[in-house]
């Protein structure tokens, strides 16, 4: 007997579960729905067009051998049915029947299925203050809002744009409208930094220098009250808790919420977060209804708590699943690390497990090492700085996270991948001292980073190496609380000296042991050198010396200069 699955939603979700079937099963009757007109398309990819890295909109949606994904392609190319325009109204779990609306027409129908996927995605959140619907408020939800609005930049008519939510979304659109278009942007979040779930502290701060460094005006902490317009001109107004700033554009990137109200009245379980509860296999509490994407939740495999993540990498894998499973497969789905990586300007960053403040919250006692390395060999051309921030458990010293930014993405990247693959099976920081990476100069240094950033770590915990964060440093340093010893030549410490008399000391690190009467025993020295092992080193030593009363700057001075390229 043919078997009916019917699939609502064709974005990400839906289209691998179609295809994947279609190939286990090739007599089954598969039908896709989806409200919009356009489908199975990269939703990931929309900051890129509208920022022209992307130059055409078809692009987001055509294949690799630039075939258009529509339903011809669906219908011809893959055997599967496809209808767009049309909106899932209910389930009828009993009877197995859908009703469906038609937009076009508003005519209604029931479909029958023998196997319901919801692939139904998330919705993007309207913040409750005044404005949101006004003109030129973008959601960017859509390709077509993609459209209009880089349509509107195309012709010339955005020179000021606002925008609010400091996530992925909204960094990414900053980039977009800064770096192409140069347009004056200011990007505006709540919390007290950005990236505030995805980032600990000590990258984001990075991050949100190299956004002012490349011209965006970045305000955190900063609640935005209102947004209004004069009734003589078209340009918005953007109120906050601190000021008013002018816009022609704003776009709202204040986070989505999992769609799913269909399945909420159809009496499907939800989680404590409003997405559907599924078990390893991507059902729902009716077995013969799966789910998958953004309108799931996950376990974190680090927590063991549900959480949310929009990402079409985990939609790909979970259909895949889902496919399998109603082919008469026995497939799993474990759960995730949260792995995360991305594009900033000139940087990249990833990130997986949990941050600081997340491991903390969760009933960890975590520990951080921070470390500044060339993702190269030193001596190989153009290699670029990497920044890692390494998080374990104190007591189990289990690591729980892993951050990292540099200018190579692509060496961020697979730092950042060698941890995550590692995270489920409760890997220590032992083993990321010892873990066995490719070697050779162009791609890595002989001790990787990652190790160094275990041995750091390694360090912290056996109380060889007492460290301070470089945002705290400056913080105190600023506030004339600190003496400095920098370790490092007397022509890179010359500048400090000059500007800094009573509170920078020099002694490079080759006459360290001739000099020790110099340094100041009664007092709290921060260790400072352009990458941190010097320091570090010099730590070492001056407790061998029975002076225990200093700090080491975790990423040195290059680490310094990420979190505030103005200090000096």
């Amino acid at each position: 007997m043919t078997k009916k699955v019917l699939i609502i939603g064709a974005v990400a979700l839906g289209p691998k579960v179609a295809c994947r079937l279609r190939r286990l099963d090739p007599d089954a009757e598969i039908t896709l729905l989806d409200r919009d007109n356009l489908i199975s398309y990269g939703g990931c990819g929309i900051p890129y067009y509208v920022g022209g890295d992307i130059n055409d909109l078809e692009d987001l949606y055509s294949t690799s051998a630039h075939v258009l994904r529509d339903k011809l392609f669906f219908e011809n190319c893959k055997g599967v049915h496809v209808r767009t325009e049309v909106e899932a109204l209910s389930i009828d779990r009993k009877n197995k029947k859908v009703t469906v609306k038609n937009l076009l027409d508003n005519s209604e129908e029931q479909l029958e299925y023998d196997k319901l996927v919801l692939a139904t995605g998330a919705n993007p959140c309207r913040p409750p203050f005044p404005g949101t619907d006004l003109d030129n408020v973008f959601m960017l939800a859509s390709l077509h809002e993609a459209e209009r609005l880089k349509a509107l930049m195309t012709r010339g008519e955005v020179g000021k744009a606002v925008v609010i939510g400091g996530g992925a979304i909204g960094v990414e659109i900053c980039e977009a409208m800064q770096d192409l278009w140069g347009i004056e942007t200011t990007l505006i979040e709540m919390e007290d930094q950005v990236l505030p779930t995805l980032m600990g502290k000590c990258i984001a701060r990075v991050v949100k220098s190299h956004l002012e460094e490349k011209g965006v005006k970045v305000l955190i902490d900063e609640k935005v009250n209102q947004i209004s317009t004069a009734t003589t001109i078209d340009t918005l107004w953007v109120e906050t808790s601190n000021t008013v700033i002018e816009a022609d554009v704003v776009i709202l990137a204040t986070g989505v919420r999992p769609n799913t109200t269909l399945a909420a009245e159809a009496g499907l379980a939800l989680g404590n977060f409003g997405g559907l509860s599924v078990d390893k296999r991507m059902r729902t509490s009716d077995p013969d209804i799966y789910a998958g994407g953004d309108c799931v939740e996950l376990c974190h495999l680090i927590s063991g708590e549900n959480m949310l993540m929009s990402l079409g990498s985990l939609a790909n894998r979970q259909g895949r699943i889902i496919a399998t499973n109603i082919a008469g497969g026995n497939s799993h789905f474990d759960g995730t690390v949260g792995t995360f990586c991305m594009k900033v300007f000139d940087l990249g960053i990833g990130k997986a497990g949990l941050t600081f403040r997340q491991a903390k919250e969760t009933g960890y006692d975590p520990v951080y090492a921070v470390i500044s390395q060339s993702d190269h060999a030193h001596f190989y051309p153009h290699s670029e700085l990497l920044f890692i921030s390494l998080i374990a458990d104190k007591k189990s010293r289990k690591i729980l996270g892993v951050e990292a930014a540099g200018k190579h993405g692509d060496a961020v990247k697979a730092r950042i991948d060698t941890v995550a693959v590692l995270l489920k099976h409760g890997v220590t920081v032992d083993d990321i001292c010892n873990i066995e990476t490719g070697y050779a100069p162009p791609y890595a240094s002989a001790m990787d980073a990652v190790n160094n950033a275990g041995n750091a770590l390694d360090n912290i915990l056996a109380g060889r190496n007492f460290p301070i964060d470089s945002y705290d440093f400056i913080e105190q340093f600023r506030h004339g609380k600190t003496k400095v010893l920098d370790t490092r030549g007397t022509r890179e410490a010359a500048p400090f000296i000059e500007k800094y008399p009573a509170q920078w000391l020099n002694i490079p690190q080759n006459e360290l042991r001739l000099r020790i009467d110099e340094i100041p025993g009664d007092q709290l020295l921060y260790l400072i050198c352009d990458t941190g092992p010097r320091s570090y080193e010099t730590q070492v030593f001056l407790a061998a010396q029975g002076l225990n009363n200093t700090r080491n700057i975790q990423g040195g001075f290059a680490m310094v200069k990420m979190t505030d390229p103005t200090f000096i």
